[in-house]
């Protein structure tokens, strides 16, 4: 029967009950209905009911009966997070059993005052309640009474980190409920084995454990017991870092909920699958689901599952790194945790706070918020806190260059760890005093603790902190001078971090997070190698850690899913990509001032050459500074702002500022040619080497925002991400790709995008639209413009055509575009959100392009986040979407220039020539303008991908 039919069929004894004036039946009816909601986590419901059955036990005499009213009332209370209003009534029931004499009731009532203070953090209160109660059970000879006491006392001191002693206490549980044949009971004592060997991080224990608690459950028919070991094992596995099949358990323990309606259970499963995502990296998934675990928690009053949806929303927010929203959903957990007395709560919430302030370099603040961490950790008894917040102290110690401090506190928790028997977070431990002690270059010191981490990690089958281990000894050995060691470290690192992401194929989201996690292994291999000399091996390990996020999407993207995944390519495979170059390509790595070049094609071995350039100051990227003074002296740095595809200084319209804008320093002497330097250092090194009109360039580091196309008259430049990711583009079949249809969008309307002030916030663009117009006669097509250049026409059209060709406004930071905004935003909003009108990278992630040729001819379409992939930002997403080649510009683009520029660049796509090759004559044709000549206006596009040509006749 479920708790449904249960609750109609008390509901149909309450009304016979108020029908023959049963006053004792229908308190019994208000019980047991009260006790149903309860099942069902709609406890206000549940509430009224017990109240009700509480008001006739008084009315009738019932002394008994109004302590198990008092009773079930502190339970439901409890649920809700009340914890202190819980205990008034346990107590109640207390001494209504002590009155009656009621052994029985006595310890059912300490029972539950142990577990309402275990709730509030005061674990040795709750283990003296839960001793009193176990002294009653044996005395009155109650076996399935002791072996509940045994396992509340394992769950106090599983709560202190005392998880040996847990153990013990559950095992006796088990060994009482085994003898009584309570096979539910068994499952329950199962459960609990396994969570605190999940504590102790023996994940594989945890699982068998819990699995054998799902098989009781599933035998004797209790689906909620089903959820709640699916609960467990997603939990399991999550530790183990298999997510996905986290995510499948948490899903399974969401759908039980649902289905015998327990409100309280779908929050709690909504939270795992939020923790879940945001360990994939998908935190805005994660989000979404603890915002649903948040909407329920208040939904059904639990004040307690409020704060703790809170503190993983701020969890999350850390992870996105926006530090401050994360702070402000931390300290709404804190809030509510002082609200309702849980001190163990409030420390753990001080140590998420004092993580946050550490990464925004307010170490002041994240050290008070550590010590009070460490001051209730200690207050309370727990002692596996005690230790994190030691770890914390530690990290805002090593922050600060105390890396002794760090070191005393890592100890400490390492002490700790050890007394506990918490071998996962010993491990980390290790990891962290060895990076302490590289940091003070006691090279052997540091290897003795990695080492430590290693072994603890595959004791543990943690493969992330495996993987760690390897990068950290190979850094150690590096730094200290054994090169072959180091190799020998990093090769096992990356080995392991691919077998990590090889199980995650269709999550790039995560991949991509991930990445920038381990990629710094392929760097510091690759430094290795060449310092051994092996520069065809250094490449090989270069490329591969360049390629495997944007290889694997655009293997997702062309469906390609019969590839190999990159982390079974071997070197032999890699050799084979490389001798069939047939253009000659440049591979680049930076590091630390070192420019390192291989030059490959036409079929020859790689040639490496190598140079470095010397910083003006301290901690600067030197590539970086010379890109910078490059084109802020042609007058296109990242510091002209412009939303009007003008280079004009202009001031910032959406907050209509007072200040004068930083003047940006134009050279007075047009004639000098201000990116020879940064021709010099690309070029310089293997100058003997280009042959030919056409050169491919793999850019690293800040060079990928380097105007390549402008560096030379006499080659055609275009770059691309990975040399595999280009092959995987090359190889796709010749029909995945549109030959016909084109997408022209040009000057949106944006008037009514406006500011505070209701002042527009974006400037119309005539040169815009008169360019989709021409481009539009040149194809035969109907360019997107004005009002009707909506994001969602946009969207409708965009995965169907050849050609995409959008002239709007770009955003600074990432090249996002600016778009008409969608039908329908008046009935939202004053104004239209940025969900109405900007595409963003996030908008194509869903998307399969079939373009062959995206042209983004909006100011810094190009820009973005440079990463271990390259420029994260709107042309890659492009690319990433499916694109096989993308024109995008570099910086703030002239509007006017812009038309000129693109109406040759199609003049001569027209005529069959290829995209490269129409590129390079347009940009010639604005440097022999007389109003064009400078390079600001011809110099930043540039092409990424494939070279295409377009067949224009077809779309007539």
């Amino acid at each position: 029967m479920t708790e449904r039919n249960r609750i109609e069929y008390h509901k149909q004894q309450l009304n016979f009950a108020k029908k023959v004036g049963d006053r004792a039946g229908q308190g019994r009816a208000y019980c047991n209905l009260g006790n149903a909601y309860d099942s069902l986590g709609q406890f206000q419901q549940a509430i009224e009911y017990h109240k009700q059955y509480l008001s006739i036990a008084i009315e009738v005499g019932d002394r008994a009966g109004q302590g198990g009213a008092y009773g079930n009332l502190g339970n439901a209370y409890k649920s809700l997070g009340q914890f202190q209003q819980a205990i008034e009534y346990h107590k109640q029931d207390l001494s209504i059993a002590i009155e009656v004499g009621d052994r029985a009731g006595q310890g059912r009532a300490y029972c539950n005052l142990g577990n309402a203070y275990r709730s509030l953090g005061q674990f040795q209160q709750a283990i003296e309640y839960h001793k009193q109660h176990l002294s009653i059970a044996i005395e009155v000879g109650d076996r399935a009474g002791q072996g509940g006491a045994y396992g509340n006392l394992g769950n106090a001191y599983k709560s202190l980190g005392q998880f040996q002693q847990a153990i013990e206490y559950h095992k006796q549980d088990l060994s009482i409920a085994i003898e009584v044949g309570d096979r539910a009971g068994q499952g329950r004592a199962y459960g609990n084995l396994g969570n605190a060997y999940q504590s102790l991080g023996q994940f594989q224990q945890a699982i068998e454990y819990h699995k054998q608690d799902l098989s009781i459950a599933i035998e004797v028919g209790d689906r909620a017991g089903q959820g709640s070991a699916y609960c467990n094992l997603g939990n399991d596995y999550q530790s183990l870092g298999q997510f996905q099949r986290a995510i499948e358990y948490h899903k399974q323990d969401l759908s039980i909920a649902i289905e015998v309606g327990d409100r309280a259970g779908q929050g709690r499963a909504y939270g795992n699958l939020g923790n879940a995502y945001q360990s994939l990296g998908q935190f805005q998934q994660a989000i979404e689901y603890h915002k649903q675990d948040l909407s329920i928690a208040i939904e059904v009053g639990d004040r307690a599952g409020q704060g703790c949806a809170y503190g993983n929303l701020g969890n999350a927010y850390q992870s996105l790194g926006q530090f401050q929203q994360a702070i402000e959903y931390h300290k709404q957990c804190l809030s509510i945790a002082i609200e309702v007395g849980d001190r163990a709560g409030q420390g753990v919430t001080y140590g998420n706070l004092g993580n946050a302030y550490v990464h925004l370099e307010d170490f002041k603040q994240s050290r008070e918020h550590q010590k009070k961490s460490l001051s209730i950790a200690i207050e309370v008894g727990d002692r596996n806190e005690e230790g994190r917040a030691y770890g914390g102290l530690g990290l805002v110690c090593r922050s600060l260059g105390d890396f002794q401090g760090a070191i005393e506190h890592y100890k400490q928790s390492l002490s700790i760890a050890k007394e506990v028997g918490n071998r996962s977070r010993e491990g980390y431990t290790y990891a962290n005093l060895g990076s302490a002690y590289l940091s003070l270059e006691q090279f052997q010191q540091a290897i003795e603790y990695h080492k430590q981490q290693l072994k603890i990690a595959k004791e543990v089958a943690d493969m992330f902190l495996e993987g760690c281990a390897y990068q950290n000894l190979g850094m150690a050995h590096m730094l200290s001078g054994s090169l072959d060691e180091a190799v020998v470290n990093f090769k096992f690192g990356v080995k392991t971090f691919d077998t990590i992401r090889g199980s995650f194929i269709s999550e790039d989201a995560w991949k991509i997070s991930f990445h920038e996690l381990y990629v710094s292994s392929y760097r510091y291999l690759c430094l290795v190698l060449i310092a051994l000399q092996k520069t065809d091996e250094a490449l090989y390990a270069a490329e591969r850690g360049r390629a495997a996020a944007l290889l694997d999407a655009l293997k997702i993207k062309y469906g390609l899913t019969s590839l190999s995944p990159i982390s079974n390519e071997t070197e032999e495979d890699f050799a084979c990509i490389s001798r069939n170059i047939s253009v000659l390509t440049m591979f680049i790595a930076l590091d630390n001032g070192t420019i390192s070049l291989w030059v490959l094609g036409k079929k020859t071995n790689a040639i490496f050459r190598e140079r470095v350039l010397k910083s003006g100051r301290a901690h600067e990227d030197p590539f970086d500074a010379l890109l910078k003074a490059s084109l802020k002296q042609i007058g296109a740095g990242r510091d002209v702002r412009c939303e009007n595809r003008s280079l004009d200084v202009l001031r910032d319209k959406s907050t209509l500022s007072t200040q004068e804008d930083d003047e940006i320093t134009i050279p007075s002497h047009e004639n000098i040619d201000w990116l020879q330097p940064l021709r010099d250092i690309v070029f310089g090194p293997i100058e003997d080497l280009l042959d030919g009109d056409e050169l491919v360039v793999v850019p690293d580091g800040a060079l990928c925002l380097a105007p390549w196309t402008a560096l030379s008259e006499t080659l055609r430049i275009r770059i691309i991400p990975s040399l595999t990711s280009l092959k995987v583009i090359r190889d796709s079949s010749s029909e995945y790709h549109s030959k016909t249809g084109a997408l022209l969008v040009g000057d949106p309307f944006l008037r009514k995008v406006t500011n505070k002030r209701d002042k527009p916030i974006y400037d119309q663009l005539e040169f815009a639209k008169k360019e989709v117009e021409m481009i539009g006669k040149l194809l035969n097509s109907q360019p997107l413009s004005g009002e009707a250049a909506t994001k969602e026409e946009v969207l409708r059209r965009i995965d169907s055509v050849a050609l995409i060709h959008i002239a709007a406004h770009g955003g600074k930071e990432a090249g996002e575009i600016a778009l008409a905004p969608n039908p329908g935003w008046q009935s939202k909003t004053r104004i239209p959100t940025e969900e109405d009108y900007m595409l963003k990278m996030s908008d194509l992630q869903a998307i399969k392009l079939r373009a062959r040729l995206v042209v983004l001819s909006c100011c810094h379409s190009g820009q973005g986040e440079v990463s271990s992939e390259g420029v994260v930002g709107m042309a890659r997403a492009f690319l990433f979407a499916g694109a096989r080649s993308v024109l995008a510009s570099l910086w703030a683009i002239d509007d006017e220039a812009t038309m000129v520029f693109m109406e040759c660049f199609y003049q001569h796509l027209r005529v069959g020539e290829s995209a490269s090759t129409a590129l390079q004559k347009a940009m010639k044709c604005l440097r022999d303008s007389d109003d064009f000549s400078a390079p600001k206006y011809w110099a930043p596009f540039v092409l990424i991908g494939d070279d295409v040509t377009i067949e224009f006749d077809v779309n007539r």
